[in-house]
């Protein structure tokens, strides 16, 4: 299965490109998708039709998204969620099942603990994704999003095969 994470940002936006084969995670490609200068909405464009490109370049089976901490400032903030609905919208368009992690899972399911700091997380990706080249910071944390939503897409899997072997149980009886 392969898994596409984003880290959303207006000016930079990381992305991550994992396969998962049980337990094993392999990396295959990372990188920032940059807005073009100017008003709101052609940087917006800019970033879906990059991430369209690189949807259809890899044909991920599903996706994550970090989502929206809300911080001091309110514009900011604000300019951020849009930035991640360009996210949503690219990826809901190609027909992905979308997971949604706070900035603090994705550290503890990386990391083990939530409030890790850049650097421990940038260390523990290079870890569980030997040989692969880091672009950047905001890279990095699309890498560490799709390894958060692998490991709960993995924890999720027997529960699912569970629910199903219950129900074929129930109406076969």
């Amino acid at each position: 299965m392969r898994v596409l994470g984003i880290d959303p940002g207006l000016r930079s936006m990381g992305w991550g490109v994992i396969d998962i084969d049980g337990s094993r995670l392999s990396h295959v490609a990372n990188g920032q998708c940059t807005s073009v200068s100017g008003d709101l909405g052609p940087r917006l464009f800019s970033l879906f039709d990059q991430l369209r490109a690189i949807v259809a370049q890899y044909a991920p089976d599903g996706a994550a998204v970090e989502q929206t901490f809300v911080n001091r400032d309110g514009a900011g903030t604000l300019k951020l969620g849009q930035a991640r609905g360009v996210a949503m919208v690219a990826l809901a368009e190609a027909g992905l099942n979308i997971g949604e992690y706070s900035p603090n899972a994705v550290k503890k399911a990386v990391v083990g603990v939530g409030h890790a700091d850049k650097a421990q997380v940038a260390h523990m990706v290079g870890f569980q994704l030997p040989g692969a080249k880091l672009v950047g910071p905001d890279a990095t944390d699309a890498l560490a999003i799709a390894i958060c939503h692998a490991h709960h897409m993995q924890s999720a899997m027997p529960l699912a095969k569970a629910l199903a072997r219950a129900d074929a149980a129930r109406v076969a009886g």
